[in-house]
């Protein structure tokens, strides 16, 4: 199950048919991740080592979600050295990965929920780094979950930090597809009270931009790979799929789906600025609703409530997927087009994000 509900059409949004299909996008310009030329900034890759059959101690976490955002941690973390197929973001499995079942707590909602996550074990600099692919969330099995996850990390791999890393819809109205935006803290929204009343949860944690700063850094990123060609074809696609008849122009607003020829990589742990976390459908849009959050996403304000009251350090290394949209759009035609957007580009966008998160822990 997708853990992103601002990406998904509601099922009360749509007709009876729609419900059992899903939009499912194609293009033709889909080339493979690279493999990472590490010395080329005179570093060395990650180093995988032996995952035991318990969670093992190590100095950071790092968290994600997501298929397409697993995949993109495998090929930074643990095979870099080699390319990877466009086709692999789809994977739902991974060599060398520890599935954790450990007292799982029994749902009765959710009688799918039977595992908290996958996990392995890798080390950067001689540390041990702990890659957790998540299956527990916010909106399912819900927040008490989630927070029994995070706790269970804490306690059991005693990290330094803790790091989400993954997809996020966009926020502010400047930033393009592939945008990574760093923060040290996590804004939970709820629709019952003023923005001025989110809860939010900040920490002193600064991020180290020694080697993200190295001019020859930029050079590992991958621009995202979104054409007019392909971005076209969507348009035309999804106006057949939904019946409708808009332009590219209103879907792709400000021309944000097409990435950058360098994706920018924003420090914001300085500045303070926070995220916001939603368990609902919210989007951020050309009007500058949001524009005062670094992005959109679904779990970290309540990872940061809890590292906080345990007093862990944590930060969130989040790539926009799916940029603002449209205000003048239908809030259904909004979620509809960033899903597209999210779905045929995450892979690449979530990359960088993870690029950018071993630049940060190396």
């Amino acid at each position: 199950m997708h853990n992103e509900l601002r990406r998904l059409t509601l099922p009360s949004e749509l007709g009876a048919e729609e419900t059992e299909r899903k939009f499912e996008p194609t293009i033709t310009n889909h080339p493979a991740l690279p493999a990472i030329n590490w010395s080329a900034i005179g570093q060395s890759g990650p180093v995988t080592v032996n995952t035991p059959s318990d969670l093992p101690a190590a100095t950071a976490v790092v968290i994600t979600w997501a298929d397409a955002e697993w995949a993109a941690l495998e090929h930074v973390f643990c095979s870099g050295n080699t390319s990877m197929p466009y086709s692999k973001g789809a994977s739902g499995s991974w060599p060398g990965w520890q599935k954790y079942t450990e007292n799982m707590p029994e749902v009765a909602s959710s009688q799918d929920w039977d595992f908290w996550g996958y996990y392995r074990l890798v080390q950067i600099n001689g540390k041990n780094v702990l890659l957790f692919k998540s299956n527990t969330h916010l909106d399912w099995p819900g927040q008490q979950y989630l927070e029994q996850l995070i706790n269970i990390l804490i306690t059991k791999v005693n990290p330094e930090i803790i790091l989400s890393i993954g997809t996020a819809g966009g926020a502010r109205t400047g930033d393009h597809i592939g945008t990574v935006n760093v923060v040290n803290s996590g804004t939970l929204y709820s629709s019952s009270h003023p923005e001025s009343q989110w809860p939010d949860y900040a920490n002193n944690w600064a991020a180290n931009w020694t080697v993200a700063g190295n001019p020859g850094f930029q050079n590992l990123l991958f621009p995202i790979p979104a054409t007019a060609a392909d971005l076209q074809s969507v348009c035309t696609q999804f106006n057949s799929f939904y019946k409708t008849n808009y332009t590219l122009a209103e879907l792709n607003i400000n021309n944000l789906n097409m990435g950058t020829p360098s994706p920018a990589l924003n420090n914001m742990t300085g500045a303070g600025t926070s995220l916001l976390t939603t368990n609902t459908f919210v989007v951020a849009t050309s009007s500058g609703n949001l524009d005062t959050f670094a992005c959109v996403e679904m779990d970290d304000a309540v990872i940061a409530m809890v590292c906080k009251n345990a007093g862990k350090v944590f930060g969130f290394v989040r790539n926009v997927s799916d940029p603002i949209q449209n205000a003048v759009l239908p809030t259904k035609v909004q979620g509809n087009w960033g899903s597209a957007i999210y779905t045929l580009y995450g892979l690449y966008t979530s990359y960088n994000g993870a690029l950018l998160t071993w630049a940060i822990l190396n």
